[in-house]
């Protein structure tokens, strides 16, 4: 069965994709896990809790757990492509504001291509 969605990362206007280079950093174990969740989630649109949260129209996260805590892949979706805008580590309960306004500029640029 084919995916539902395709996964490409969101780039920046000089090329540098954040959330590959954010992947990049982290243990392979947690990549891994990360990897998982987002196939899971690229053959089982539409998914909702607790794998995925719509944080609002238009965006979501993707939820893992890895070793060093909690991750977090903020994505939206253009037609049939998932594109991932910005990856964290949560350290709080609550998405900090720095990360949900970067993701949701990300997504503006995205959608205004």
């Amino acid at each position: 069965m084919p995916p539902v969605l395709t996964v490409r990362f969101y780039a920046t206007r000089n090329g540098t994709e954040p959330v590959r280079d954010w992947l990049k950093e982290l243990p392979a174990e947690a990549r891994k896990a990360i990897g998982e969740d987002i196939k899971t989630v690229q053959f089982g649109w539409p998914l909702g809790m607790p794998l995925v949260r719509k944080m609002e129209a238009g965006l979501w996260e993707v939820r893992s757990t890895i070793p060093e805590g909690i991750a977090r892949v903020l994505f939206t979706t253009v037609g049939a492509t998932m594109v991932l805008l910005h990856g964290f580590v949560k350290k709080s309960a609550r998405t900090p504001a720095a990360d949900l306004k970067l993701a949701q500029q990300r997504k503006r640029e995205v959608h205004d291509e």
